[in-house]
């Protein structure tokens, strides 16, 4: 069982004191895929970073330059390009003058009209600097180390606070809910990998963008590695009656769950089976997609 942490104390606009370098504003926008709400930290004093300042929302905007009254952002720092973390960076770099910093997406996902799995994409987001390949930030008492993390989506990251051995870890990892991980952007494969990149570092804590901070990282991060593990050997056991396609699978695999989100659970799997494709588990017909006809290698 994932050690699942959702117990946090918030006021939409009200900026909290969580650790003695980290402020956090929740944004007004709580939901299915964002829990109680985005939640933008500002780091530092004086001279600050502002990470995922979250949806465009005029209110929101406000919250954070009252919480920075006196000081000044230099910083605005994105994991990623989902709609809930990136798109008032835009109005905080006009407001302040800062810079935009975070990796732009090779190619956003086609809407193809079938179950929401995300809060959507901005399609507009375009950092000032690319951080793709990694990289530092600083301002005076704080420095930001970039971690390239894809998996959740393609153009992923973290950041640890070194002063704090912390890392603001986006959507990668979160303590109220797993993470959707979506073909194409969204990456199996990846994510494993980026997933022990993380646990590697051994953090004191993270810093989800939703919900509360996780401080048992090690456990909590086995146990989302033995989470994902589970759903990939519920899939070979399920071919050891021979091939199938991934809905012939979902109603075996899901028949405890709603059937309403069978759609969901179907990308989902696709993410897997495009893995175990890939690491010799599985043999597909043609290239793995949501059609084919998947058995044991």
């Amino acid at each position: 069982m994932i050690p699942y942490v959702r117990e946090i104390d918030i006021e939409y606009g009200r900026c909290d004191q969580v650790s003695p370098l980290i402020r956090r504003v929740t944004a007004n926008n709580p939901g299915p895929f964002t829990f109680r709400g985005t939640g933008t930290y500002i780091v530092g004093r004086g001279e600050v970073a502002v990470i995922d300042p979250g949806p465009d929302d005029p209110a929101h905007l406000a919250a954070i330059l009252a919480a920075v009254e006196g000081e000044r952002i230099t910083h605005i720092v994105i994991t990623h390009h989902h709609s809930d973390h990136s798109p008032l960076a835009g109005p905080l770099k006009a407001a302040t003058g800062a810079t935009i910093y975070g990796c732009a997406v090779a190619a956003h996902d086609e809407d193809d009209g079938g179950v929401k799995m995300e809060a959507g994409h901005d399609l507009s987001f375009q950092p000032d600097v690319s951080l793709c390949a990694g990289g530092t930030l600083s301002g005076p008492g704080w420095t930001l180390e970039t971690i390239p993390t894809p998996g959740h989506t393609s153009n992923h990251l973290c950041f640890a606070l070194a002063e704090e051995n912390a890392c603001f870890s986006g959507d990668h990892i979160m303590g109220w809910s797993t993470t959707v991980i979506t073909p194409p952007d969204g990456d199996m494969t990846d994510y494993l990998a980026s997933l022990e990149a993380i646990r590697a570092r051994k953090f004191e804590v993270l810093w989800p963008t939703h919900g509360p901070p996780i401080r048992e990282v090690e456990a909590f991060i086995q146990a989302y590695a033995d989470h994902r593990q589970e759903r990939l050997d519920q899939i070979t056991d399920a071919l050891k009656t021979g091939p199938a396609r991934i809905r012939d699978l979902v109603p075996r695999l899901y028949a405890d769950v709603d059937a309403r989100l069978h759609p969901a659970a179907a990308r989902s799997m696709l993410a897997g089976m495009i893995h175990m494709v890939r690491n010799g588990t599985l043999k597909a017909d043609g290239e793995p997609g949501p059609d084919s006809i998947y058995r044991l290698a």
